[in-house]
């Protein structure tokens, strides 16, 4: 199938389809005389498989060792249990540092808020951060 029909099947465009090429996230693929990119059909999972990853938080470095384990013909199960392991602990620590940045949000909030322009120190630039 040409690129543009992949792209469709997959819900991506052609130029992510390129990008994932370059990336060495799908293999080579075979080019027509005509110079046309002709991609067999089992390249739409492999690109649902990219975006679910995605989606997952997964980086492309990330889904490239996944993808390298399949091919190299093994289940690549233990290897992306790690990995989501790895992104849970990640999300975990971004949850903690974005509960923290917005309780310190929420001080500044309110005492801008209940504060007076009036009595505003001219020597700083805002004197509520």
């Amino acid at each position: 199938m040409r690129i543009g029909e992949a792209a469709a099947a997959a819900d991506m465009t052609t130029k992510a389809l390129r990008f994932y090429e370059q990336q060495g996230l799908l293999p080579s693929v075979h080019r027509c005389p005509n110079g046309y990119r002709d991609y067999p059909p089992e390249t739409v999972a492999r690109l649902e498989f990219i975006r679910r990853s995605k989606v997952a938080g997964l980086t492309l470095a990330e889904i490239r060792e996944i993808l390298q384990v399949r091919d190299a013909g093994q289940a690549p199960c233990t290897h992306v249990a790690a990995q989501l392991a790895q992104q849970l602990t990640r999300l975990d620590q971004q949850i903690a540092e974005l509960t923290a940045l917005r309780a310190s949000v929420a001080d500044y909030h309110q005492i801008a808020a209940q504060g007076d322009p009036a009595q505003c120190d001219a020597e700083q630039i805002c004197s509520y951060l």
